[in-house]
């Protein structure tokens, strides 16, 4: 893997792919009102009119059934062609860990959206402030996005802090121990996580798909987002994926050699030595 990271390319395509997210998020009863049928006339006549008044693109003709134009069907299918292209021209920053699978450029690209998830999140904090301090005009949808966007980096922070190995972990007990048990300890660890994963999407996922995705619940504010609708489903996507993350940290790590952890763990070397330097230390 190669050590460097920051070129453009991994800015460009990030927000690429969260533009074609964003808008396939907001458009998303338009794919489920095609694709998904609607029992029920009165459920199907609720979505489409929440379709219909959030409509970005009113004007376009649809180009498949009735709710999907051109831009729609643009953003789904660059979606997948974003996402492969963000994977496989990821690149290791300094202080992220050293080891990586193929597969782990998944997390890692994750990770990257995740980064400018929080440059849009407070860019939209700091246009608020503007408009409410400076204009005496505040938005009806700044506070609402914020805490959508706060919840997307929230949820996907945890894959990436889990392939990062940066999840925390009390190592008090496990720096003692010979190898062979700290494997044990790792297989039990895993075998929690992947089992709560089971669990919890195994309990939730009518709750969750149907009386909230499928119904498209919204946060009923004036700006009227589907947090509910997009959040919720996003928990069980996200902890099924932090479970296979850890699957693939415990193959990964199988083989490595036994680490003393300490509170010099905590410390980023490169960034130690800027410092150093911008204060002319030696």
């Amino acid at each position: 893997m190669e050590r460097t990271s920051g070129g453009l390319i991994e800015w460009l395509v990030p927000l690429a792919f969260i533009a074609c997210a964003g808008w396939a998020i907001w458009h998303l009863p338009a794919y489920m009102l095609t694709f998904i049928p609607y029992s029920d006339p009165s459920l199907f006549d609720q979505v489409s009119s929440i379709f219909v008044r959030n409509d970005v693109t009113p004007n376009l003709p649809p180009v498949y059934g009735d709710f999907i134009d051109i831009v729609d069907a643009l953003a789904v299918l660059l979606l997948p062609v974003l996402f492969v292209i963000g994977a496989r021209t990821v690149r290791r920053a300094p202080m992220e860990f050293e080891s990586w699978r193929a597969v782990d450029r998944t997390s890692v690209f994750i990770g990257r959206v995740t980064m400018m998830l929080i440059v849009i999140m407070t860019s939209v904090m700091l246009y608020e402030v503007f408009l409410r301090y400076v204009l005496e005009k505040p938005t009806l949808w700044a506070n609402e996005l914020t805490l959508w966007i706060a919840g997307f980096v929230f949820l996907m922070a945890g894959l990436y802090a889990m392939q990062q190995r940066s999840h925390i972990r009390i190592f008090l007990l496990y720096d003692v121990m010979p190898r062979p048990v700290q494997r044990l300890f790792d297989c039990i660890s895993t075998l929690l996580i992947a089992t709560f994963a089971f669990f919890l999407v195994y309990g939730s996922y009518k709750q969750v798909f149907v009386n909230k995705l499928y119904r498209w619940e919204t946060f009923g504010t004036a700006f009227d987002p589907p947090i509910p609708a997009i959040l919720q489903p996003l928990i069980l996507i996200v902890v099924t994926l932090v479970a296979v993350q850890a699957v693939l940290n415990l193959i990964s790590d199988w083989n490595a050699e036994p680490v003393t952890h300490s509170a010099a763990d905590d410390i980023d070397q490169n960034e130690l030595e800027t410092l150093k330097r911008s204060v002319g230390a030696d």
